[in-house]
């Protein structure tokens, strides 16, 4: 009997590891992505503003992977769903990823209606994103060198119900401010409707991609935790660069630089 009861450990042991080791090359594989198309976006930074109308999609899919991706979930998820056994964190999961979804779509609408309605200049709207990224970004890497503090000045976190799935998880956690910039950005300056739907596509496989590193959050062991956080240091600091060049684009079409 004591040998029977030890092949449901062993297979559930194999099974995280198998779970550890696919996310890990999934993430790896999707950070290595995004350093190329970043080093790409890097080399077409100083083109013309007829240049900068025209975006390819793996430029938008960095842009919106970095804003709206899975890399700063984790950690609040975790956080979030602590003490919840696994059904109701796959819930939680779900359905944060429907509000998501559905916020995005909405702030799009919205956004497109202002846009046209009350004549706001792309390069204003662009400046307020890349303003928000920057100061977001700026703040999440000096977090990182403040001192640690006890799980007592943290506090502890609340019952996690389904609630937590719309705040603040879904909003602000997976839907930040400035990616909601960013994609109303990238929405008015699409050529038409083929251009539309292949930004929907790109949002749809990032929240799909969300909804996978949440479903699988309690597998990743502190290994895997350490090489996350390092590329999450990685991404912070893209993140600082990219809203650097969001605001001096935005200040060169405005005409100020």
């Amino acid at each position: 009997m004591a040998q029977i009861r030890q092949f449901p450990d062993k297979n559930g042991q194999s099974s995280r590891r198998d779970w550890q080791k696919y996310l890990l090359a999934a993430l790896t594989l999707a950070a290595g992505c995004l350093i190329s198309a970043g080093v790409a976006m890097a080399a077409q930074a100083g083109g013309s503003q007829e240049q900068v109308r025209y975006l390819p999609a793996a430029y938008i899919f960095t842009f919106l992977f970095l804003m709206l991706g899975p890399f700063k979930i984790i950690g609040p998820f975790v956080h979030i769903t602590k003490g919840a056994d696994a059904a109701l964190s796959h819930r939680i999961a779900l359905l944060a990823t429907l509000f998501a979804s559905i916020t995005l779509l909405v702030s799009a609408f919205v956004g497109e209606l202002i846009l046209a309605k009350y004549g706001i200049p792309l390069p204003i709207l662009a400046l307020a994103a890349g303003i928000i990224l920057f100061l977001v970004a700026l703040q999440s890497t000096l977090k990182q060198f403040a001192p640690l503090t006890s799980g007592d000045e943290m506090g502890a976190p609340p019952p996690p119900d389904l609630k937590t799935a719309l705040t603040p998880l879904a909003f602000p956690t997976i839907v930040t401010p400035y990616g909601i910039g960013a994609l109303v950005v990238f929405l008015a300056l699409s050529p038409g409707l083929q251009g539309q739907l292949t930004i929907g596509a790109i949002v749809l496989v990032i929240m799909l991609l969300n909804l996978i590193v949440m479903w699988a959050a309690r597998y990743i062991g502190s290994v895997l935790g350490i090489a996350l956080a390092i590329l999450g240091a990685v991404i912070g600091i893209i993140q600082i660069a990219l809203g650097l060049n969001i605001i001096n684009n935005s200040l060169t079409a405005l005409g100020l630089l």
